[in-house]
Order: C-alpha cells, then structure tokens, then sequence
C-alpha cells in the first residue's frame, strides 16, 4: 500500500464511499433487473 501520509484517512474514507457507492448502484440494478425479467416471464406465459 502506498503510503499516503497525513491523508490517509480522507482518502481511504473516500474509496470506501465509492465502493460502497457502486455497491448499492449495483444492487439497486440488479433488483430492478429481477424484477423487469419476473414480469416478462408472466407476460410471456399469458400471451
């Protein structure tokens, strides 16, 4: 790990707001994905 002196703290706080930033994203994607894909599968069963 490099070193990253007296900002050490502002900037690992920083990447793990963003990972956990992209990890909520992601979730929120793929719930909706679950989703869009549960109602075509009724929509395709129906028709």
């Amino acid at each position: 790990m490099p070193d990253l002196g007296n900002y050490a703290v502002e900037v690992l706080s920083a990447y793990a707001v963003s990972i956990a930033l992209l990890a909520v994203l992601i979730g929120l994607s793929w719930r909706r994905y679950m989703r869009v894909r549960a109602a075509l599968a009724r929509v395709e069963n129906h028709g």
